[in-house]
């Protein structure tokens, strides 16, 4: 039997998978990471490249200490990881600095840019389908000014999915679809816009080849063989961004398919042809798609997976100590605690992520309302079931969006990533959308893309959606309640009205935003 690694390098975590060439996950090695905020860089978060290499490793040579299997059948790797996130290269192909992705600290170069170059926003967006919110061009300016020394040097720049690879292959490439979140790209081109760069004062020169999803790099390099444990035979194949993987992994291949991926961010998508223009209200982000003719209208819920971890950390001891006795997950001690809890549980609203508003982002302080002192009716698991029906009814919003600006609507979606996990939470994501949910058997299905992907380089399937069409099996779907659908349009209403509420709180200064866009402060 033969195999595929596939490397996944999230906000949250960086997980090593092997995969047989059926798409029978073989083996999973996963360690948690943060990201640095520097010490008088408000808004900031590096990547510690050095530190994380080392978590990587130790991935990667668990996950082959687990399968018992020689490395020598790992026919190729490839990696996808969360998108936005950058490093910067010197002459030799050396890491010189790096961000994760929701790094905020580059929020007067955004102002700069908008002020001095009218409009350029707007244009640049046109044609990339992103804003400067997340974008490389107002970071980059940072670092010039801020960072000179560095600046000077740099000479390439990557994702950090494509990190992953160097590390592997020696060799630096950028994919569409995560390179193209940069927004120093063209939607319809799948390749760099270098002028923009040129155009607000910045090199030009740092833009290394576009490889598809799917092309081969190189080998694994004798020194990365010695690191990791994996041979010199296995091919190191281009990979993409962990949302457009993630589609690729559950399936959502064609024009007109949707998902909701349920990780650390949840995000929203849609299958859109590539010569779609984007939204004139920026409301909406537009990607390039792993399939070549296509892109994907996005929306994103901040933080969802993150804010439940908070939870769990924060609260739940108890859980925790009892998931550790029973060999159970802790999430599924909760969700058996909160499944009677009432539709709209018992009037709590949770103030988290916003619904997606690209142009303008940004969100009020993180804050439960409307809570109950009656321990009966408002507990733990009241609130953690209001984080996952909050979850599902923003998501749904997004959703909404992407069917106004598109035209293009369904009648089911898939859900996949670790909140698919949960059963209570997939049949609120049924209630909430009033789509039939299905839930792929892989519930990794970035890390089953990214594998995908390296199937592609190794020969094994002629194109990406000939693998998806091949390896994507459905385990269940749930069908959704149209009494609690009609409940939550009315909670979804209310929600929207309380939101906005507390987003004047921000305005005023009173609280502090949970995450502020950058060049909106």
């Amino acid at each position: 039997m033969k195999y595929l690694m596939a490397i996944d390098a999230g906000t949250g975590s960086i997980r090593s998978l092997i995969f047989d060439i059926n798409g029978n996950e073989i083996s999973f090695a996963n360690r948690e990471w943060t990201h640095i905020s520097e010490k008088d860089v408000p808004n900031s978060m590096g990547f510690d490249f050095q530190k994380n290499w080392e978590l990587a490793k130790e991935c990667i040579r668990e996950s082959i200490k687990k399968s018992k299997i020689d490395p020598k059948d790992i026919l190729a790797v490839s990696s996808t990881s969360m998108r936005e996130g950058i490093i910067l290269y010197d002459k030799d192909k050396n890491e010189l600095w790096g961000v994760a992705n929701v790094d905020a600290r580059a929020g007067d170069e955004v102002k700069y840019l908008k002020e001095n170059f009218p409009g350029i926003e707007e244009e640049f967006y046109n044609l990339s389908g992103q804003t400067f919110a997340l974008g490389a061009l107002p970071r980059l300016l940072w670092l010039k000014n801020h960072r000179p020394n560095i600046y000077e040097k740099v000479c390439y720049i990557s994702m950090i999915g494509d990190w992953v690879l160097k590390k592997l292959s020696g060799e630096i490439a950028v994919d569409p679809s995560n390179g193209g979140t940069t927004g120093i790209f063209s939607l319809q081109k799948r390749a760099w816009e270098t002028e923009m760069a040129k155009r607000v004062g910045l090199k030009d020169d740092i833009f290394p080849p576009v490889l598809e999803c799917g092309e081969v790099l190189a080998n694994v390099s004798e020194e990365a063989s010695c690191e990791t444990g994996l041979s010199v035979q296995t091919k190191v194949v281009m990979g993409g961004g962990d949302v457009q993987l993630g589609s690729a992994g559950l399936g959502v291949v064609e024009i007109g398919d949707s998902a909701i991926l349920g990780g650390s961010f949840w995000q929203q998508i849609v299958n859109i042809p590539k010569e779609t223009t984007p939204p004139e209200d920026m409301s909406i982000r537009i990607n390039p798609h792993v399939i070549e003719n296509q892109s994907q209208a996005e929306g994103i819920t901040f933080f969802s997976g993150l804010v439940m971890r908070w939870f769990r950390d924060a609260f739940c001891d108890l859980e925790i100590e009892l998931a550790k006795k029973e060999n159970k997950d802790v999430y599924e001690i909760l969700e058996q605690r909160a499944k009677d809890i009432p539709v709209g549980s018992n009037g709590v609203i949770p103030i988290f992520s916003d619904d997606m508003k690209y142009g303008k982002w940004y969100h009020a302080s993180p804050s439960f309302i409307n809570l109950n002192i009656d321990p009966t009716l408002c507990n733990k698991y009241t609130l953690f079931k209001s984080l996952e029906e909050n979850a599902a009814i923003v998501s749904n919003i997004n959703l909404k969006k992407i069917e106004k600006f598109t035209n293009i609507t369904s009648e089911t979606i898939t859900f996949a990533g670790g909140a698919s996990k949960g059963k209570l939470w997939s049949q609120i994501v049924a209630d909430v959308t009033g789509k039939v949910v299905k839930i792929p058997k892989v519930k990794e299905a970035t890390a089953l893309g990214a594998a995908m992907s390296a199937g592609v380089g190794a020969g094994l399937y002629e194109s990406i959606k000939e693998a998806a069409k091949e390896l994507v099996v459905w385990e269940k779907s749930y069908e959704p309640n149209s009494e609690n659908h009609k409940i939550y349009q009315e909670i979804a209403e209310k929600w929207k009205k309380v939101y906005k509420a507390q987003l004047k709180l921000v305005d005023e200064g009173l609280v502090n935003s949970m995450w502020m866009a950058p060049g909106l402060g």
